[in-house]
């Protein structure tokens, strides 16, 4: 079969992002544009102000993903889009934008889910090594800032099929990584300022036990029939327990002083948030990332063993935690279990993975209808 160009468009929370894969196995181009100095001064996600910087950078961004890859509108052979799920406002933007640009050029549109193209990030990568077979059952984590899920993954006559088997029944862990950051002026975005900050306290210093989840869902669109073999993930608690640890240790003082010494500095570097925490914060800081990366590893190999996995995908944002990683890699081998990553940039939002997941679908003709639109709470199936 001819080799096909596929333009990735997603804008599902704060990146806005293009990109061009051929055949689903090469990337050809991507551009990333990133709204972090936006959001910074919030310590988060602001909807609106999302919204409005997709609406700046979507068409500078997709051109630049088509000069990169030296193709023009007319040379692509399809369009993929993320419709869901994410930011209602930022999803539109880019399925606007596509739906749009699809009509115009002539040719066909395909909605992805986003936690999907997370899962074909890893997949897209391992085929531009020549690893183009997978052990079956596949098992994968997304896990990210608006997501923790776990889902057993179905590859057949090269159709992709998901049936989830655990997700976070309240925050994210990345949300939690990001909260606790705030909380601690440890700056935005919170995982790599903690990833970088943990390397230097106590993983042993603090205790955070995490609750064993024996009832099932109190949300009736997230129960099913086999609710007892579920894996399932909390992160509230461990936050109110951070913030109950600066209460009681009168942290307060020294959080005040960090924030003031840094609101000094027009652009702090990670060594200026270093060198603004005493070893009681860093402490804190590597006992809460000991405890959320023990958490996430467990519970995803105890369903690796109750589903009977091969393989092991671990993609999104939070998988470029360097202690998740080695945690993963080391507890993984020992059961003889393969466990795969995305690089460093393909694990947060990018577009290669979106035109990546589309190519099954374009090779199956499963193109979006004209009326196509944003799902802020798509399932994944």
């Amino acid at each position: 079969m001819p080799d096909a160009y596929i333009l990735g468009i997603e804008s599902s929370c704060d990146e806005t992002a293009a990109a061009v894969v051929r055949s689903g196995e090469q990337l050809v181009s991507n551009v990333v544009y990133s709204q972090f100095v936006t959001h910074r001064p919030y310590g988060g996600v602001v909807p609106e102000l999302a919204s409005r910087e997709h609406l700046r950078a979507i068409v500078p961004v997709v051109r630049q993903a088509l000069d990169d890859a030296g193709r023009s509108y007319q040379t692509i052979d399809a369009i993929a889009v993320t419709q869901g799920p994410g930011l209602a406002g930022s999803l539109l933007v880019g399925l606007s934008y596509a739906k749009a640009l699809a009509y115009a050029v002539e040719k066909p549109l395909i909605g992805v889910n986003h936690l999907e193209g997370h899962i074909h990030a890893v997949l897209l990568e391992e085929r531009q090594k020549g690893n183009h077979e997978l052990e079956f059952p596949v098992l994968a984590l997304v896990v990210s800032g608006g997501h923790t899920h776990l889902f057993l993954v179905e590859g057949k006559s090269g159709a992709w099929r998901y049936h989830d088997v655990g997700h976070t029944r309240d925050d994210a862990a990345g949300e939690a990584f990001d909260k606790v950051a705030k909380l601690l002026e440890l700056g935005y975005p919170g995982g790599p300022a903690i990833d970088f900050l943990a390397r230097h306290g106590n993983p042993q210093a603090v205790k955070f036990p995490f609750a064993q989840i024996k009832h099932h869902d109190r949300n009736p669109q997230n129960r099913h029939a086999d609710d007892e073999s579920r894996v399932d993930f909390s992160y509230s608690g461990i936050k109110t327990a951070v913030l109950r640890y600066v209460e009681t240790h009168d942290m307060r003082e020294d959080i005040n002083r960090r924030r003031q010494a840094l609101a000094a500095l027009a652009s702090p570097a990670r060594e200026d948030y270093l060198a603004a925490c005493d070893q009681a914060t860093l402490d804190l800081v590597a006992s809460f990332q000991h405890a959320m990366v023990n958490d996430l590893v467990s519970k995803t190999l105890l369903a690796v063993r109750e589903q009977d996995a091969a393989t092991l995908l671990v993609t999104g944002g939070v998988a470029a935690n360097s202690e998740l990683r080695a945690s993963f890699e080391q507890r993984a081998s020992k059961e003889g279990l393969g466990v795969y990553f995305p690089s460093l940039k393909l694990s947060t939002d990018n577009a290669a993975m979106i035109a990546a997941a589309a190519y099954p679908r374009f090779l199956a003709g499963e193109f979006a209808a004209p009326e196509l639109s944003a799902d802020a709470a798509l399932r994944l199936r």
